[in-house]
This record gives C-alpha cells, structure tokens and sequence, in this order.
C-alpha cells in the first residue's frame, strides 16, 4: 500500500498538466483538512531549497517520511525537481538500522524521533550521517537532550519551518556546531512580515505569491530571519499573567535534560476556579515520586512562580495525530479520566 501511494504520486507527477495534489494536513493544531497543491508550488518549493542546501543532480536521497503528507510528498518532489537518485523507505523509527556508506546518502529529512531512534540504537550509523550535504528535522519540537546529541554529527543538521499551506518548509536554522543558532533564516525567494497580532506572514511562488497569515509569533530579525517565539494560540492567561506554552515547555526540556529524565511531557491549561485557567503539566509513562520532588525543586529554581505547573498528571500513552506528533486536544482529554500526580 505504502509503495502504491507512492506510485501514483510519481504517476501524476510526471502527467503533461497534472491536476492538483490533494494534501492532508496533519491535525496536529487542529482539525485536519485536504488542501490542494499545484506541482509548480512543490518545484518551486524543491529549487529553493536545493539552491539553500546545494543540492545537485548528483546527490543521492534518503526518502524515509510518511509520503501521504506534505514533509514526505516533498522529499520525492526534490528528488524529480532536482533530478537526485531517491531511495525509499517506510517511515520507521530508525530508517538507517540497514543504510551502509557504499549507498553516499546526500540529504535526508526525518522527525526528531527518527534521528533520536537513530542515534541511540546505531550510533555506528554517526559515519553514514557525516556524509551529508543536510538534514533535516521537523514535524516537531528538537528537545534539548537530543540537541545536544547532534553536536556529535559533523554534517549540517537543520530544523525546519513550516506548514502544508507553504508547501513544507520555507525557513532553516542550524541545530549542530559552531554555527547553531535560534534564527531562521528563510529561503530564497520567500518573503515575510508581521501581522497586527506580531505573527508571521508569508509570501512566495509556493504560496502562489498570496499572503498567508499564520499564528506563530515570531521576532523579526532583518533581512529574511526571524526567532519562533510560539504559537499565538497557545497562551494561557492564568490570573492576568500571560503564558507562552511553547517558552514553558522549551524550559522543561532543560530541566529534564537535566536530569535525565526521557517521558515525552506536555503543558496545557484547565479551568481554574481562582485563577481563571492554571498551568498544568503532562508527563507521559511512569513517573516515580522522587521524579517529581526534584522536577519540582527544579521548576522552581527555573521558571516564574507563575509558571510552575499547579498540578502534574502521568497519562499512559499520549494521543499522536496521524504524523505521530502529539495531539494537544485529544491529550489534553484524557486528564479528566486521571488523577494528578
């Protein structure tokens, strides 16, 4: 099934005037929807990013993402645009348990859980993955634990920006070396502004040259940078103080790294009584007592009173969307059917 799909996306691509790619959205900040997508969107999208990483018609990729999305329909629409040799496989954990050097992977785009899956279980895999023109991350949040375990990897490693609407990503910032930074910087051709709220806009060939209006608040860091601050969408007003959820939750990634602790985690926001919503955090499998004292003593030593979680719940099993990245909404459900920590 997973090879026919990927047929009939090559099929179609190679039509003399193909009609409109129907893409699924992820879900991941909300319903998911189908949109549609030119293929003169996605060669757009695959030259600025071949020009941004000097990709050639020489270069081999590793094509290891869901192809049903837009992340992994993009991988093989740089492998047709640019004329690189594609190798496929199944979106699995670790896609390069059986990648040997004799194969001169080039360029490669996994989610952070790939590249940790990667690291941990084939750290013999390091030599495959100094090879490389590039890669990148995205999908999700890069915590600080595997951060750091990229410093270990000599070729460039990128976390993207992005969305379906923008046809994948249309900014990179460096995760690994001495050119690590929190700046993206976006692709050639791709413009950006702020709306009234302080949100990014986009404008480019991929966007068919409208603007679009995102709800991710950024810094804007002239010419074509900007820092991700988080999404606009997700503050919590708690007592009058404004909340970034995603500041929050990059802080909690340090403590935890920290530590030593590896539970996927998640800050949300419930109805409050006194303070209207309050901050409460999810911890994701066992979670042991002691864990929680020091996480605590840690918190408090870290973030603002404000911010310290007023309660933490341990949920068995987080809800993932359909890309495996957590669903905020159904995650946020199951507190109700737990008992806080």
């Amino acid at each position: 099934m997973y090879k026919d799909a990927i047929l009939r996306f090559r099929d179609q691509w190679f039509l003399s005037t193909p009609p409109p790619f129907q893409i699924q959205t992820s879900g991941s900040t909300g319903k998911p929807k189908t949109i549609e997508i030119s293929k003169e969107q996605m060669e757009a999208s695959a030259s600025m990013t071949g020009q941004a990483l000097g990709l050639t018609n020489s270069d081999n990729a590793l094509v290891c993402l869901n192809t049903q999305y837009i992340a992994g329909k993009m991988m093989l629409a740089r492998a047709f645009t640019i004329g690189m040799t594609a190798y496929i496989l199944p979106p699995v954990a670790n896609p390069f348990k059986n990648i040997t050097k004799s194969l001169s992977i080039s360029f490669t785009a996994m989610v952070p859980y790939q590249m940790k899956t990667t690291l941990e279980e084939s750290p013999d895999k390091i030599g495959v993955l100094n090879q490389m023109k590039a890669i990148l991350l995205g999908g999700a949040p890069v915590g600080h634990q595997l951060e750091e375990s990229l410093q270990n990897i000599e070729a460039p490693v990128y976390s993207t920006y992005g969305m379906t609407e923008t046809v994948s990503h249309i900014a990179l910032r460096r995760l690994n070396s001495r050119n690590a930074s929190p700046v993206y910087t976006v692709l050639p051709g791709i413009s950006i502004g702020l709306d009234e709220r302080s949100c990014l806009t986009i404008k480019g060939p991929v966007t068919r040259d409208e603007t679009i209006i995102t709800n991710d608040i950024v810094k804007l860091i002239p010419p074509g940078q900007f820092i991700w601050t988080g999404r606009i969408d997700n503050i919590i007003n708690s007592g009058g103080v404004k909340i970034q959820i995603e500041e929050l939750e990059s802080s909690i990634s340090g403590i935890f790294n920290t530590l030593g602790y590896t539970n996927r985690f998640m800050v949300t926001g419930i109805p409050d009584n006194c303070f209207g919503t309050s901050v409460v955090l999810l911890i994701e499998g066992i979670f042991a007592e002691d864990q929680k004292s020091r996480l605590y003593h840690e918190l408090i030593q870290t973030v603002s009173k404000y911010e310290v979680p007023k309660k933490i719940f341990l949920i068995p099993e987080f809800s993932e969307t359909a890309t495996g990245k957590i669903d905020r909404i159904a995650t946020t459900g199951l507190i109700f059917t737990q008992t806080p920590a």
